[in-house]
């Protein structure tokens, strides 16, 4: 029995060995050639056949480039620009317009859809500035005369404003952070004025109580060029 198990391990043993070389001797063998198509469109034709797969899938179709919308966050960086630091509309400047509209020569129009207002001459013209007008609940149309002209007024809040807005004083002194500004001009008795403003960066925009606001040099130079008994059409 000791005797067979020497000579099964040992048989073992040469096969070991012997695969172990063959296996060494191959890794130096020389690889098999490589063969190529005689026709290399071969693969190319091949895709066109019913059921192959294309080697390279076909390019995806692109949409034509259309407008998007602005982001979140584009949307939140134009609301933080601060208005203060945008120029005012050239339309909005004082300048000298043809006018074919109502009022005789030395009145004044007041467009409160628009945001202007004309003080009328002679021969088809007049001299517009821009405006700031009531805001919505606030607006007005109607026609008054001038019965008081005043250089940086006082301003006293009516009591419907302070009852809107409880912080308002009853009175504040005339100066460069009152709200009617530099010049103000009195409409008939009512409590409408045209003035200036601390927030000329509001010209052109409905914000006000009902008064018309105009930029402090604007109502300086209208403040000039008109007398108490002007006659004024808001429209």
């Amino acid at each position: 029995m000791r005797a067979a198990a020497l000579v099964l391990a040992g048989g073992a043993a040469v096969v070991v060995a012997t695969g172990s070389a063959a296996a060494q001797a191959g890794r130096y063998l020389a690889p098999p050639p490589v063969v190529l198509s005689p026709n290399l469109t071969d693969p190319w034709v091949m895709q066109l056949q019913p059921g192959n797969v294309p080697i390279y899938a076909a390019p995806q179709a692109r949409s034509p480039r259309t407008w998007s919308a602005p982001t979140g966050a584009e949307v939140k960086t134009a609301r933080k620009m601060d208005p203060r630091s945008l120029p005012l509309a050239p339309e909005l400047l004082p300048q000298e317009v043809t006018y074919d509209g109502p009022g005789v020569p030395g009145s004044i129009v007041i467009d409160t859809v628009n945001r202007f207002l004309y003080l009328v001459e002679d021969g088809g013209t007049a001299r517009r500035y821009g405006v700031g007008v009531g805001r919505p609940g606030f607006t007005w149309a109607g026609e008054h005369r001038i019965t008081r002209k005043a250089e940086w007024p006082d301003w006293h809040p009516p009591v419907e404003m302070r009852r809107r807005q409880p912080g308002l004083p009853v009175m504040m002194p005339g100066g460069p952070k009152n709200p009617l500004g530099a010049r103000a001009m009195y409409l008939g008795s009512t409590l409408y004025r045209i003035h200036g403003t601390a927030e000329p960066w509001t010209i052109g925009h409905a914000v006000s109580s009902g008064c018309i606001r105009m930029r402090n040099e604007d109502v300086t130079d209208l403040y000039e060029r008109v007398k108490v008994g002007t006659r004024v059409i808001v429209l």
